[in-house]
């Protein structure tokens, strides 16, 4: 599959007329600017012929210049207003596309890539396209328009005063670019210590209590302090770098106003020009001022724009966990019939080749890493197999919808968290619209409607990240009521009751006793083995034994050797 595109600064239409409205506001700028200075040339000149500080003959052209002030600061005003809107549609448009990437990203190969430096894509690198757009594109954009109809306008007037003030801009702009290789570097840098200090802060909060608990408070702090100080070098660098092409900026302005000033007196002398065409020049060189002190800061901006554009470009390059086909069509639910048809993921499961029949339960077990969480991530179809083929009720599911897959596979995983917002919410979220009566039926199913009793706001109640202000029982209720909402065909379950308490636990017993599609439950408890109808058992990413929990637990096979002897029989529950 090709990667998505990600948007261009005038990728759009309503971007590239924005665009355009801020050269024409360039334009607009250097016209007033040349008539602000033939007015003034004439103001001056006249002045010096009448030997008089104010006659009735310059009303007129004072009127002007009033008049030209105003419509060059509402110029100004439009200018910042359309440049802001052309960086926000940008970062807009390009924050959605980093979404829609990142739906369709393996939860782990997400998470190796560190949230920290996910957040940075989000944030940070949206910032500097942002900043690029509306500070650095917009701004050369109007400020290269006006100096240019501006220097041709004046070099008409006076072709030795618009050299003048060429030649030291062309300079500035020589000297900034030449700092451009160490500026990018220095940019570089600074974005890998962000990311890393981003990385390293999201870890300890979410490992908080284990730092407490370790008494490591002062350790964790020395190394942010580490992170901190080589962020803050990376900073500083950055920084000395930007200072330079402030200097070069400031001495560019310095040198074009006293370029302007020595051939305008050599002129003068010589009889080539006037001193209202001289004060006219120097008034072009303060409009060009701004333009010309922003050079360095867009240099900058660019340089970020790159490094951030191409950290992006990285993440959308990123494989997907699943590419639905412009052919799929959509699955057709029956009775829940799941295969895995030599399956192969690299690295992670060798050849797999089983079936789950309807409505029947398979508990999955085997060592860490076995490959147990990617079983039910390909029934998931999360991703796909690298080889062989996954198929319910006979159809492969690389063939089918990613939403009609949804609809018939639930799924609870610690993986899976709750989301911040209300229960409600949460109960919903794999059917937005789902009946008042489908709700009500899985919350008493779930043991929720007991939960929802003993809160003050009952599902309006708001849950705070990953649901932290309830128990972990309570959580797991909302998340099991959340996968068999709407009756799915295929129930997948890992480690589902890990650190639960007994109540919690009994729900889950009356949730598999009452289900009737079929069940994937990946355990490490031994008397949940009872409740299924069959074990998998993997390991080394192979399916080494496989047979009813009772068989396989008096037998003299790795599944004995990893529980134990067991005799009790499956008990009834419901």
């Amino acid at each position: 599959m090709k990667p998505p595109q990600s948007p261009t600064p005038l990728g759009s239409r309503w971007r590239r007329w924005l665009w355009l409205r801020l050269a024409a506001n360039g334009l607009g700028q250097a016209l007033t600017a040349l008539f602000a200075t033939v007015l003034i040339g004439h103001v001056v000149d006249h002045w010096l012929r009448q030997s008089a500080v104010l006659t009735l003959a310059l009303a007129g052209p004072a009127l002007g210049l009033v008049c030209a002030a105003a419509i060059h600061a509402w110029l100004r005003l439009r200018e910042r207003v359309d440049a802001e809107q052309l960086g926000q549609d940008y970062a807009h448009r390009m924050r959605l596309a980093l979404f829609d990437r990142l739906g369709t990203l393996s939860p782990r190969l997400a998470q190796r890539r560190g949230r920290g430096g996910l957040l940075l894509r989000f944030i940070g690198d949206l910032t500097a396209l942002r900043q690029w757009t509306s500070l650095g594109l917009a701004r050369l954009s109007v400020a290269g328009t006006t100096a240019l109809a501006a220097l041709l306008g004046l070099a008409w007037l006076d072709a030795g005063l618009a050299l003048a003030i060429a030649m030291p801009l062309i300079a500035g702009i020589g000297a900034a670019l030449w700092l451009g290789g160490p500026l990018r570097r220095a940019v570089r840098e600074t974005r890998r210590r962000q990311s890393r200090l981003a990385s390293q802060v999201h870890e300890q909060i979410a490992a908080l209590s284990v730092v407490q608990v370790c008494n490591r408070t002062q350790g964790e702090r020395r190394r942010l302090s580490r992170q901190g100080q080589r962020l803050r070098d990376a900073m500083l660098a950055r920084a000395a770098i930007s200072g330079r092409l402030r200097a070069i900026t400031e001495a560019t302005t310095a040198l074009a106003t006293l370029m302007v000033l020595m051939t305008g007196v050599i002129e003068t002398a010589y009889g080539l020009s006037t001193p209202g065409t001289v004060i006219g020049a120097m008034a072009i060189v303060h409009l060009l001022l701004p333009g010309v002190r922003d050079l360095g800061r867009a240099h900058e901006y660019w340089h970020g724009y790159q490094v951030a554009l191409e950290k992006i470009r990285q993440f959308m390059e990123l494989p997907s966990l699943a590419v639905e086909r412009p052919d799929a069509r959509a699955l057709v639910p029956a009775n829940g019939r799941l295969e895995f048809d030599a399956v192969g993921v690299n690295g992670v499961l060798e050849e797999l080749g089983s079936s789950a029949g309807p409505g029947r339960i398979i508990a999955i077990v085997g060592p860490n890493g076995a490959g147990k969480s990617t079983l039910l991530s390909l029934a998931a179809r999360l991703f796909d197999p690298d080889r062989g083929t996954v198929r319910l009720d006979g159809q492969n599911l690389a063939d089918c919808t990613l939403a009609s897959i949804r609809r018939t596979v639930g799924m609870v995983s610690d993986e899976l968290p709750l989301l911040r917002g209300s229960i409600a919410r949460n109960l919903r979220y794999r059917w937005r619209n789902a009946p008042d009566e489908e709700v009500a039926r899985v919350c008493a199913l779930c043991g929720v409607d007991q939960l929802l009793q003993t809160l003050p706001a009952g599902e309006r109640t708001v849950l705070q990240e990953r649901g932290a202000n309830l128990s972990l029982g309570q959580r797991q209720r909302i998340a099991l009521a959340r996968a068999v909402l709407g009756d799915p065909s295929v129930l997948l379950l890992d480690e589902p009751d890990a650190h639960l308490d007994t109540d919690s636990g009994a729900v889950l017993d009356r949730v598999l006793a009452r289900y009737r599609g079929t069940v994937l439950m990946v355990t490490h408890r031994r008397e949940r083995l009872f409740q299924a109808d069959e074990i998998w058992h993997l390991a080394d990413g192979r399916l080494v034994e496989i047979g009813p929990p009772l068989r396989l637990l008096n037998g003299d096979g790795p599944t004995r050797h990893l529980f134990g002897t067991e005799t009790q029989p499956r008990a009834a529950v419901g």
